[in-house]
C-alpha cells in the first residue's frame, strides 16, 4: 500500500493543472450538449423500474405496417456529484420520435470469460464482471486495447464460440434467459456491406431475410431504420465502398450497418466498437444518433476505445475495463470522481477518455522507458511518470470499497428481484422466401458490378476469338483431327483457367454470407441455392457466345443438335468449376491462396486430362487413379470430340474408310459408344452436384469455425 500511495501521490503532483479533486468534476458547460430541458434523462441508481409500468403496450395496427407502443417515463433524477446534477443531452433539433419501443434491463452478474489455452481454458479474458443496463440509456463498455471489451460484449449477448466458456449469469427482465432470435440485434466491428446497392435497398432487402409477411410490409419498417439513423439523404444513393465505385463515407457505412439490425426493431442493441475508423465529425454524429435511437426506449450497449470530450458526455453509464478486470461501473460522472477520490483527477484541458486510458493502460510503460533519455534533457513527458500498474490496482481497490460498487450492487438486486415481461422470439422469413430475395438480390448484384461476370465474359470472348483464329481453316481430313483436338483441348481448359477471375467477386460473397448467418439472417443452403440460381443465366450467357463464337470460327461440323450439345457441355464444364472456385475459396477465405490453389489444381487437370497423354498411358499411382477420374476437363473434351467426330468416316487411301471415333480411339483412347458423349456430359452434371455438396459443408462448418476464430483470435490477443 506504501508503494501504492507513494506513485499515487507522484502522479497527483505531476497534473499541474490538478489542484483538488473536487476540482477535477466538471461544471454543466463541460458536456456541451448537456442542457436543461432535455428531452430524456437517464435511469439513475435512485431508480428502481416497475415492471409493470415499463413493460410496452403494443398494438399492432391493422395491416402490420406500423407498431405503437407506449413506455413508461424515464425518472429524471440523477446522482448528485459534488452537489451538483447533470442533465441528459438533448435530442437534434427537429428530430421527431415517431415510434417508441419496449427496452428490456439486462443485468451480468459475476461474469467471466476463459478461452482455450496450452491447458484447457487457461487464458482469462473477463474476470468476475458486474453491471446491468436498463431501457432508454447508451451503456459504454471502454478500456484499451486487448482488455476484453469485445468479449464481454459478446459474453452478455450469447455469442461466445463454443470454444470459450462463460461463468456467471446473465438476466434480462429479471429472468435468467437467453436472448432469442428478433429480441435483441447485434452489429459486428466489420460488417460487411454490398457496395452495388442503394441503402434502401440493401435494408430493404435485409428486412425480407429478417422478417416474416408480405414484401409490401417491409417498407415500413425499412423507412424507420432510416429515419433512426439519419439516412434519409442517403437512402437512393449507392454504399459503394470500391476504389471504382464511389459511395457512402465511413460514418453512413457504419449507420448503415447499424439500420440492418433495426429493421427487427430490437429492445437490445449491442454494438461493438461503433467508431471504428470514425473521424471526430463522424463519431460524433454516430453518438447522436445512437442517442436519439436510445431515447425511444431502446436498450444499447457498445464497446468503445477511445472518445472525444462531447461524445464521452453522452455517455449514460461506463463500464471501465484493463486486462479483463473491471475498474469501474456507474455513472459518467462518478467515473471521473472515482478517479479523482483514488488519486488521479483529470486534468481541466484533457478528454477523459483519454485520461482513463493513460491511466490504465500498460502500453505507456513502454513509452516512458522509450523517452526516458528524452525528458531528461527536456523535463517531463507530459505527465507520464507513474507505473500502470499500480495505477490500475489503485483503482480496483477504490472501486471495490466505494459506494459507486454498493450502488451498483443495490440495483442489481432491485432488477433481479422480479421477473418482467419475457422477451419472445419474432418469426423468421421462410427458406423458400430467402432463397428468393437472395437469387434477386444476386441476379441485381451480378448485373451491376462488371468484375461478377461482365469482366469474365469480356475475357472469354477475346480468348475464344484468339483461339478461332489461330485454329481456324482447319478443314476436315483426317489430317486435321490431330488440330482440331488440340483446339478444343485449349477451348476447354484456357477458359476454365481465365475463370479464375471469378474469385475476387466470389469471396465477397463468402463474406457477405458470413456477415449475414451471424445474425441468423442467412443459412448455408439458403445461401447456396441464392447463388446458384442467380448464377446460371450468366453462365448459360458465357457458355452460348464463348461456343458460338468458337463453333464457327473453327468449322466444327453443321448441325443444329451438335452445336446445342456443343453449349449444353460448355455449360456444364463452366457449371463445375465454378462449384470448384466456391468450394475452394470458402475453404481459404483468401484471395492470394485462393488463386494459388486454383492455378495448381487446373494445371494438374490439364496434365491428366488424356491429351498431352492419353489416359491408359499415365502412371497409375496419383495421375490415372485418382486425378484423371477427377479432372473435369477429361469428360468435358471426351464428349466435345465425340460430339463432332460421331458418325463420320475418313478416306484411307483409295478403297478403306475408318470412323472419326476410330481415329480418336486409336490416338487419344476415346470410346466408341454412341451414348458415351451423354453419359460424359453426366458425369459433369454429377461432379456439379458434388462440388455444390462440399460447398454446403464448407459454408455449415468451415466458414462459421473460421469466423468464430478470428474473434477467438481477437479476444486471445487481450492476454499477450
Amino acid at each position: 500500500m506504501e508503494e501504492i500511495q507513494s506513485q499515487s501521490d507522484n502522479y497527483r503532483s505531476s497534473s499541474s493543472s490538478a489542484s483538488s479533486p473536487a476540482s477535477r468534476v466538471p461544471s454543466s458547460n463541460f458536456f456541451y450538449l448537456r442542457k436543461p430541458g432535455s428531452l430524456r434523462q437517464p435511469i439513475s441508481f435512485e431508480d428502481s423500474p416497475e415492471w409493470e409500468d415499463t413493460d410496452a403496450d403494443v398494438r399492432v395496427e391493422e395491416g402490420g405496417d406500423s407498431i405503437n407502443a407506449a413506455t413508461a417515463p424515464v425518472s429524471p433524477s440523477l446522482s448528485k456529484l459534488n452537489s451538483g446534477s447533470l442533465p441528459s443531452p438533448p435530442m437534434p433539433e427537429g428530430a421527431a420520435v415517431t415510434r417508441k419501443t419496449a427496452g428490456a434491463s439486462v443485468v451480468w452478474k459475476d461474469l467471466a470469460v476463459t478461452i482455450k489455452g496450452k491447458r484447457k481454458y487457461s487464458d482469462k479474458i473477463v474476470k468476475s464482471s458486474n453491471g446491468y443496463a436498463l431501457p432508454g440509456t447508451m451503456t459504454v463498455i471502454m478500456g484499451p486495447a486487448k482488455s476484453g471489451k469485445s468479449t464481454l460484449l459478446r459474453a452478455i449477448a450469447g455469442r461466445l464460440h463454443p470454444s470459450a466458456k462463460m461463468y456467471g449469469e446473465v438476466i434480462i427482465n429479471g429472468a435468467k434467459t437467453r436472448l432469442l432470435y428478433g429480441s435483441y440485434g447485434f452489429v459486428d466491428r466489420e460488417t460487411t456491406l454490398i457496395g452495388s446497392l442503394t441503402v434502401r435497398e440493401y435494408l430493404y432487402y435485409s428486412a425480407l431475410l429478417q422478417l416474416p409477411g408480405f414484401f409490401c410490409q417491409k417498407k415500413s419498417v425499412v423507412e424507420e431504420a432510416i429515419q433512426a439513423m439519419s439516412l434519409g439523404d442517403y437512402a437512393n444513393k449507392l454504399i459503394g465502398g470500391h476504389c471504382y465505385m464511389k459511395g457512402l463515407a465511413r460514418g453512413e457505412r457504419r449507420r448503415v450497418s447499424i439500420a440492418r439490425e433495426l429493421v427487427m426493431r430490437p429492445r437490445i442493441l449491442f454494438i461493438d466498437e461503433p467508431l471504428y475508423h470514425l473521424d471526430s465529425v463522424s463519431a460524433l454524429l454516430m453518438m447522436v444518433t445512437l442517442k436519439k435511437l436510445a431515447s425511444t426506449g431502446c436498450t444499447l450497449i457498445f464497446t468503445i476505445y477511445q472518445s472525444s470530450t462531447e461524445v464521452f458526455g453522452l455517455f449514460d453509464r461506463i463500464c471501465l475495463l484493463s486486462n479483463g478486470n473491471t475498474l469501474f461501473f456507474g455513472e459518467t460522472l462518478a467515473c471521473l470522481q472515482h478517479f479523482s477520490n483514488a488519486g488521479f483527477p483529470c486534468p481541466i484541458m484533457q478528454s477523459p477518455s483519454d485520461h482513463f486510458l493513460r491511466a490504465i493502460n500498460t502500453d505507456f510503460d513502454r513509452i516512458i522507458a522509450m523517452c526516458k533519455n528524452w525528458q531528461d534533457d527536456n523535463g517531463d513527458f507530459s505527465s507520464v511518470n507513474m507505473d500502470t500498474a499500480v495505477a490500475i490496482r489503485t483503482l480496483e481497490a477504490t472501486y471495490k470499497s466505494s459506494a459507486d460498487a454498493a450502488a451498483v450492487e443495490t440495483m442489481m438486486l432491485r432488477l433481479t428481484e422480479k421477473e418482467g415481461p419475457l422477451l419472445k422470439s419474432k418469426g423468421k422469413a421462410s427458406n423458400a422466401t430467402r432463397i428468393a430475395v437472395l437469387t434477386w438480390r444476386s441476379l441485381l448484384i451480378m448485373s451491376r458490378e462488371w468484375k461478377y461476370y461482365w469482366l469474365r465474359l469480356i475475357l472469354y470472348m477475346i480468348l475464344t476469338l484468339c483461339i478461332g483464329t489461330v485454329f481456324s481453316g482447319l478443314g476436315h481430313s483426317l489430317s486435321s483431327v490431330v488440330k482440331r483436338v488440340a483446339a478444343i483441348f485449349v477451348f476447354v481448359s484456357f477458359t476454365s483457367l481465365l475463370s479464375i477471375a471469378g474469385v475476387p467477386a466470389l469471396l465477397k460473397e463468402v463474406k457477405i454470407y458470413a456477415s449475414e448467418e451471424s445474425n441468423q439472417h442467412s443459412g448455408a443452403l439458403v445461401f447456396l441455392f441464392g447463388q446458384l440460381l442467380s448464377s446460371i443465366p450468366f453462365l448459360f450467357l458465357i457458355s452460348i457466345s464463348s461456343s458460338l463464337v468458337f463453333y464457327f470460327l473453327i468449322g466444327l461440323r453443321d448441325g443444329f443438335s451438335l452445336l446445342m450439345y456443343f453449349v449444353l457441355n460448355f455449360f456444364m464444364c463452366l457449371f463445375v468449376n465454378e462449384g470448384l472456385l466456391l468450394a475452394v475459396t470458402s475453404f481459404w477465405q483468401n484471395i492470394f491462396w485462393s488463386i494459388l490453389t486454383l492455378v495448381t489444381i487446373h494445371v494438374v487437370m490439364m496434365l491428366s486430362a488424356g491429351y498431352l497423354r492419353i489416359r491408359n498411358e499415365l502412371p497409375r499411382p496419383m495421375w490415372k487413379y485418382p486425378l484423371s477420374y477427377i479432372a473435369f476437363h477429361t469428360y468435358s473434351i471426351q464428349g466435345l470430340l465425340e460430339n463432332e467426330y460421331l458418325g463420320t468416316n475418313f478416306a484411307v487411301g483409295q478403297v478403306r474408310t475408318i470412323s472419326g471415333l476410330q481415329a480418336l480411339h486409336s490416338a487419344y483412347d476415346i470410346s466408341q459408344s454412341s451414348n458415351s458423349k451423354w453419359e460424359n456430359l453426366l458425369v459433369l452434371f454429377l461432379m456439379a452436384i458434388g462440388y455444390r455438396i462440399l460447398v454446403f459443408v464448407l459454408l455449415h462448418f468451415h466458414v462459421r469455425k473460421n469466423v468464430s476464430l478470428h474473434r477467438i483470435w481477437q479476444c486471445r490477443k487481450s492476454t499477450t
